[in-house]
């Protein structure tokens, strides 16, 4: 698991990943440490976890529950829609967004960035993000403000154009690792971090037409194999949440 650069299992990322995978996501603290307990974490190191989590703005304690806050619910957000992409019918259009707002500060750079990357967009040059027209989904404002949206064709072969956008062999590597340690994978903390690692994989899946992507691609396959956990983690919530 090494080279998946699986991230180790923590209080926060336990907390963290639980009401990310909850709907809506809200929990006891009681409830939280039962699930520490799944993965031999102490009471005491969840409950400094909640704590810190809370002073940093990540969650928001209300009514004896621990809630994500608006940012977290932005991935939250961002997440479900990786695992079921809002897709429409591909007619060879591409979506350009050029930048045309001028003297921006750097935060507001550093904001446009990170939106075109939830967007799904990738950066031809410095100024210009494209990609193929087959997602349906809404454009935040800081993107709305600082781009003119246009749309065409490459005259060139477009799944060449993909090839240099996305390193679409290198995802699909990743990805089809992540599918195959999963489905093997035993221990229910084993099976918790490799499915962390796939929803990020996922995150970054650009979600192209099919006539531009490698034979054998294995999106879908990773987000079965992530739903075939996140069913059995649920069961398992149920059972260990009970009065």
């Amino acid at each position: 698991m090494d080279t998946l650069q699986i991230r180790p299992l923590t209080a926060r990322s336990v907390v963290l990943s639980t009401l990310l995978g909850v709907h809506p996501p809200r929990l006891a603290a009681r409830h939280l440490v039962r699930v520490g307990d799944l993965f031999g974490i102490a009471e005491g190191t969840i409950r400094v976890a909640l704590s810190r989590m809370v002073t940093s703005g990540d969650l928001v304690q209300t009514d004896g529950r621990y809630a994500l806050t608006d940012r977290l619910l932005e991935r939250q957000a961002r997440q479900d829609e990786s695992r079921r992409p809002r897709t429409r019918p591909w007619d060879g259009a591409w979506e350009i967004a050029v930048i045309t707002a001028e003297r921006r500060p750097a935060a507001d750079r550093a904001a446009l960035r990170q939106a075109m990357s939830a967007l799904r967009l990738a950066e031809l040059r410095e100024g210009t993000w494209l990609r193929p027209a087959n997602l349906d989904r809404p454009r935040p404002g800081t993107v709305v403000r600082q781009c003119t949206f246009l749309e065409g064709r490459p005259e060139q072969d477009p799944a060449a154009l993909a090839r240099t956008l996305w390193d679409l062999d290198g995802w699909a590597a990743t990805a089809e690792a992540l599918r195959t340690s999963l489905a093997g994978a035993g221990g229910i903390a084993e099976r918790f971090t490799l499915a962390a690692a796939a929803l990020r994989h996922l995150l970054r899946d650009p979600i192209l037409p099919s006539a531009l992507l490698p034979p054998g691609w294995p999106g879908d396959a990773l987000r079965e194999g992530y739903a075939a956990f996140e069913t059995d983690f649920a069961r398992l919530l149920t059972s260990e949440l009970q009065p």
